[in-house]
């Protein structure tokens, strides 16, 4: 089992945990207690089936009951790891405007993740391959600097 973190400015941290069993999890944990649990299909990474948003005290409670108390400690393995998160965004000129996400093949051909879409209407935290993008929405991306770059470029059409 590897969990991985992920700094993201502005927002809080993520939290990537893929099980011995091949699953994968995501908690982006928000700088004001706010949780959002995210779970992805085993063999596409880029595919969430869910996500369930938790406030402190439900993210208290569910922390208890994975890791009461009297466990001895878990050992996380936790890397650190050189990464950005950069806001890109989807202007009219863009070639995936109203195209789904998944056309977009981020982390397929970038290696970076688009963790959120910032839509004027309210945030839309890990949103699935189904996901419409619109002009005047920002893809909160999280990936090496040239993955970044790189899809930005893609939904830019530079």
């Amino acid at each position: 089992m590897t969990t991985q973190r992920t700094k993201l400015p502005g927002v809080g941290t993520q939290y990537d945990i893929e099980t011995r069993a091949g699953r994968h999890i995501s908690v982006v944990a928000h700088q004001d207690g706010r949780r959002f649990l995210g779970f992805y299909e085993p063999d596409d990474p880029d595919a969430c089936q869910a996500t369930v948003p938790l406030d402190t005290d439900e993210a208290a409670s569910l922390a208890e009951l994975l890791a009461p108390p009297d466990t001895p400690g878990l050992g996380t393995g936790e890397m650190d790891l050189d990464l950005v998160t950069e806001r890109i965004p989807v202007t009219t000129h863009s070639p995936y405007r109203s195209r789904p996400l998944g056309e977009t093949r981020a982390r397929t051909r970038t290696g970076a993740y688009i963790v959120a879409v910032l839509r004027r209407t309210g945030p839309h935290p890990s949103p699935g391959p189904e996901f419409r993008l619109e002009a005047g929405d920002a893809v909160v991306a999280v990936g090496t600097r040239e993955g970044v770059d790189e899809l930005a470029r893609i939904i830019s059409g530079t």
